[in-house]
């Protein structure tokens, strides 16, 4: 895909979106991804050379593989949005080798989705896809529905079946946050003893968030401090919803509530409404990229071409490391999600466009 076809699709966005540059904190202030992710900048941590080597597999693979960006294929709908609501658009993906030739077809660097569709075809794709095992989920048969991130599935297990890197999820703000953050610190550092990558899904969950009709679960100041936090536990890549608006703390401390902490400068200099410095807020609070930083996709609609190659377009310009896209490619015939997943990944492998 070509810098002109990627314009067009951004349409009356493309020159707001592809001519931004970020003031507030600037390109020159942020780890930029590229080929040497890990022999410039991981291989100045604690990461074993296991870890590293696992690292490299991620990044290594794909039609992105050696660029420094990713794109993955995440499938863990079935419990998460429960089976018959994810895969009946597209009844293809009960079968769970479907699930990893898509990603294998569509270029992406791994497959994340849960320990039955990687064990189940372990030995027939483990040696030719980078596996990401999702070992906590939350499911929708109890009732009424609840919403705790629960262990599916064991690190050993990850391990066992050659996975390059495991997943979780917390719900920061949720009541059960405290117990999700202690329990995925452990299993983060089982997996770093394994030698395997991590990769958290840094969601906010707590219906305090949505105030005066406004909803703060993809704030950039709330979403940036759930990427600190799962930066400080031990996540190689974090995972976080693309913001949608800022602000969120200065709501939750509006008339008599009090709640976390915050500075004026945070709205005042370090972002503006652009979309762009909000994601290069997110980045800051990944260590200022040195954790990576992928958004998600979200879910299946209307122009989801469109949307998923501005989401791309956004994250990689805001200093982002990739996309993480699921609904929008398989919910829909193969041949259309692979060119969905091909097109987020051009946007990465577009020279002109730059980290803004």
């Amino acid at each position: 895909m070509t810098i002109d076809r990627i314009a067009q699709l951004l349409g009356d966005e493309a020159s707001y979106l592809l001519e931004h540059r970020c003031s507030g904190i600037s390109a020159d202030s942020v780890y930029r991804p590229g080929p040497g992710m890990v022999s410039d900048l991981w291989v100045q941590s604690d990461r074993s050379p296991n870890v590293l080597v696992n690292l490299q597999r991620l990044l290594g693979h794909g039609r992105m593989g050696g660029s420094g960006y990713v794109s993955f294929l995440p499938v863990d709908q079935g419990i998460e949005h429960s089976a018959g609501a994810s895969f009946a658009k597209n009844p293809a993906y009960f079968k769970p080798e479907n699930i990893i030739e898509l990603a294998m077809e569509g270029g992406c660097n791994g497959v994340a989705t849960t320990y039955g569709v990687l064990a189940g075809c372990a030995r027939q794709y483990a040696h030719r896809i980078p596996f990401i095992l999702k070992f906590n989920h939350n499911e929708l048969l109890t009732y009424p529905n609840t919403f705790d991130q629960v262990f599916f599935a064991q690190i050993d297990q990850a391990f066992d079946m050659g996975c390059a890197a495991v997943g979780a999820t917390i719900y920061f703000g949720s009541d059960e946050s405290s117990r999700q953050l202690v329990e995925v610190a452990e299993a983060f550092a089982r997996a770093h003893e394994l030698g395997m990558a991590t990769i958290l899904w840094c969601y906010l969950r707590n219906p305090a968030f949505k105030k005066d009709g406004v909803d703060y679960h993809a704030s950039a100041d709330l979403t940036g401090q759930a990427i600190h936090l799962g930066a400080t536990i031990g996540a190689d890549i974090v995972k976080q919803k693309l913001p949608e608006n800022n602000g969120g703390y200065k709501a939750l401390n509006s008339g008599d509530s009090s709640y976390g902490k915050l500075d004026e400068r945070m709205y005042t200099e370090l972002t503006t409404e652009h979309p762009i410095d909000l994601v290069r807020y997110q980045v800051a609070n990944a260590y200022m990229g040195r954790v990576g930083l992928i958004n998600s996709g979200g879910a299946s609609g209307q122009n989801d071409l469109q949307q998923a190659v501005r989401t791309a377009v956004v994250n990689k310009r805001g200093g982002g490391m990739g996309l993480i896209s699921g609904r929008k490619a398989f919910q829909k015939p193969m041949a259309e999600g692979i060119a969905l997943l091909n097109a987020i990944q051009d946007v990465y492998l577009t020279s002109e466009i730059t980290v803004a």
